[in-house]
């Protein structure tokens, strides 16, 4: 075994009769009210102030919150005079869409993209110019954004910083609340890649500074208590004789010191070393001018592997091991965090009236037939997975023609910290002693809607004007059928309400056998994207599986888009399933050895993730490899005491994922799981250890 040497491196107020939020959340500043506005001030001010006097039958006061990206698409509130349905919104020369007229005092937009900087917010009512009033730097629009915009408290999730205007360079330094986020990739003077650092709750400041100039947002990025997968990974350049690698706890976000660290595939003649106490080892030798397999391990943690890793740092974010063996020198490694700190959002959803300001019915409703049936509508946050089979919400959070409101009937969801697009769905639920079932006629939504720790984001109201009456066909061409499955195909149409936030529609998921007779055909079940939806999507997707609780061996296909119902969709491109090759069936796995093959006629795979699992899924070691037909061998973790996967029955899945753009070089975690994959199949082998 060679040693290496280690190197460290270093408002509105909430309706009383609207339902209620969380315990201890509170109505947060950016909604409900022009914050700092004194109805008896004068004078020439701006940003949530009037620079006419209120008096003014037709002034415009303030928008809250003030600012928002340049991408546009924030929900902002308008405060102001002498509004009418008719009202129009520009932020500087764009026009907003989306405007709501909730009372002659405020209005409801979807901000249009702009121009980095301060913008003057215009209103007027139709085609009146009479009515047209300008407050002077009225909305200011941030010179930079992230994307995810949120990430766990544990920090090291790998953001992407987007700037408006391109004057960013290699010497530019990234600050999450004043931390530095690490920077991975200068990708362009628009465009930087960082690892956001440790936080704590809450919508922060994020800024990069450049040749002593700053660009700030002041809620740029927030912190909350749940993972998104845009962590870790392989970066920066290709390998040139040193390798650093970083390992973290996967939930607590700290350094794992002590952490062993292989390189090869085998511990007796590849490196070793281990981290020091910042978790980090620096691994120096001329063997590393080519691709290698690394090895992290570490006591009371599961492994993980990357095989042919092409580039000279690997960052790994290791799970704990909840066992009693872990607990013999102290407590156990602490898993899940603390319990979350909600936020809510609160509002209504309207309907337009037959007199100006008042409730509207709910007329693209049906009315009841009969005492099983009712009207009634649900408020949700926008899915990340537009998959996931619709579900009827609580009916806690139920919403009825008698809901008390003013423009509308009210409603209170709560939700994780971050920046949503809220959708509603209104229908029939028919009650029965055989089922309940849910009707969806009508929808709205809302996006851009941002929700902080123990905060309310009220005074968000969604139009009800759209009815699900549109239809979209599938054109399938599943994957090749082994004699274990898939036998029959789950296919779905969500619409994208935001990037990559969705709304989950009840009867727009359909389940036919395999092989398929035709096409799939979904009628009456979408909304018409346009007036209040222009600009949002379909997005279908498709799933080979197995049985009736769709289980593996499966396949799922990449995801296809469409702006129109007129559409024919083609979802083509499924993985064919893997077969493991070793260990052979009914055989026992020696631990180092892992081959797998794809069966002809599917989209070849560029990733092939193991996850071999022990103790009922306690110890789970990942091995990502960068091919599909292959044989890998790995080291013998056996040596390292509870650092390796314990002898026994063990369970070993097998993914094959096509990534759309592949670069293994940046590979994410995201990208280990089926949400940063564009298309994967997977199947179950059973072995013993």
């Amino acid at each position: 075994m060679r040693w290496v040497g280690l190197l460290s491196l270093a408002g509105l107020a909430l309706h009383a009769c609207i339902a209620t939020a969380p315990e201890g959340v509170r109505p947060h500043a950016d909604y409900g009210g022009s914050a700092g506005f004194d109805p008896g001030a004068g004078g020439t001010t701006t940003g949530t102030t009037t620079t006419v006097p209120p008096s003014d039958p037709h002034a415009v006061t303030g928008a809250t919150p003030p600012h928002g990206p340049f991408t546009g698409g924030q929900h902002v509130l308008v405060s102001g005079n002498g509004f009418t349905p008719s009202a129009r919104v520009w932020f500087g020369p764009n026009e907003a869409a989306g405007v709501v007229a909730i009372s002659p005092v405020k209005l409801q937009v979807d901000a249009p993209p702009g121009a980095a900087g301060p913008v003057d917010l215009a209103t007027q009512n139709g085609d009146d110019a009479s009515t047209r009033r300008t407050l002077v730097s009225g909305y200011t629009y941030d010179a930079l954004y992230a994307e995810p915009s949120s990430g766990p408290t544990a920090g090291g999730t790998v953001v992407s910083i987007f700037g408006a205007s391109a004057v960013w360079d290699a010497t530019s330094l990234v600050r999450v609340d004043q931390k530095p986020c690490t920077v991975q990739s200068f990708v362009s003077p628009t465009e930087i890649e960082c690892t956001v650092p440790q936080g704590t709750p809450g919508a922060k400041a994020l800024s990069v500074e450049t040749a002593g100039e700053i660009e700030t947002a002041l809620d740029g990025y927030t912190y909350e208590d749940s993972s998104d997968g845009y962590k870790g990974g392989l970066s920066g350049a290709p390998l040139a004789g040193t390798l650093r690698v970083l390992v973290f706890d996967n939930f607590t976000g700290d350094a794992l010191p002590a952490s062993h660290v292989i390189v090869g595939s085998d511990v007796g003649s590849g490196l070793y070393a281990q981290t020091d106490d910042t978790g980090v080892v620096v691994l120096t030798d001329p063997s590393l001018n080519a691709p290698v397999t690394v090895t992290v391990a570490a006591r009371c943690h599961s492994p993980v592997t990357f095989v042919d890793v092409p580039v000279d740092t690997v960052t790994t974010y290791l799970t704990p091991v909840l066992s009693p063996a872990c607990a013999s020198s102290g407590d156990p490694p602490p898993v899940g965090g603390k319990p979350s700190d909600a936020g809510a959002v609160s509002g209504e959803i309207v309907w337009p009236g037959s007199q100006e300001f008042q409730k509207g019915e709910w007329t693209n409703v049906p009315v009841p037939l009969g005492p099983d049936e009712q009207r009634i509508a649900y408020v949700m946050v926008a899915s990340g997975d537009p998959e996931q089979l619709f579900s009827l919400p609580s009916s806690t959070n139920a919403v009825h023609p008698d809901s008390p409101g003013d423009l509308g009937y009210g409603f209170g969801i709560t939700v994780y910290p971050g920046n949503h697009a809220v959708y509603a769905l209104a229908g029939i639920l028919r009650t029965t002693p055989a089922a309940t079932t849910f009707t969806a006629y009508a929808m709205g939504a809302v996006r851009g809607v941002n929700v902080h720790p123990n905060d309310t984001a009220g005074s968000v109201y969604i139009p009800m004007t759209a009815t699900l009456d549109q239809a979209l066909t599938l054109a399938v061409e599943p994957p090749p059928i082994t004699p274990k499955g898939p036998d029959r195909l789950r296919s779905s149409i969500a619409v994208e309400v935001a990037l990559r936030q969705y709304a989950i529609l009840p009867g727009a998921q359909k389940s036919p056998l395999l092989p398929l007779a035709g096409t799939v055909d979904f009628v009456g079940v979408l909304p018409p994207l346009d007036h209040d939806l222009t600009g949002m999507r379909y997005v279908a997707s498709a799933r080979a599986v197995t049985g009736t609780a769709a289980a593996a061996p499966l396949s799922v296909v990449g995801r296809r888009t469409a702006t129109s119902s007129a559409s024919l969709l083609a979802l083509d491109g499924f993985v064919s399933v893997p077969t493991l090759l070793d260990p052979a069936t009914n055989t026992a796995w020696d631990g180092r050895n892992l081959a797998v093959s794809y069966p002809p006629g599917g989209w070849p795979a560029d990733l092939t993730v193991y996850e071999v699992t022990s103790g009922n899924g306690l110890v789970r070691w990942v091995v990502a490899a960068p091919y599909a037909d292959h044989a890998v061998t790995l080291p013998d973790l056996s040596g390292y005491e509870l650092a390796g996967v314990p002898a026994g029955p063990i369970v070993i899945g097998v993914y094959g994922a096509h990534i759309e753009g592949f670069d293994y070089g940046t590979l994410k975690y995201r990208n280990l799981r089926p949400a940063g994959m564009t298309a994967y199949a997977l199947d179950y082998f059973n072995s013993h250890l």
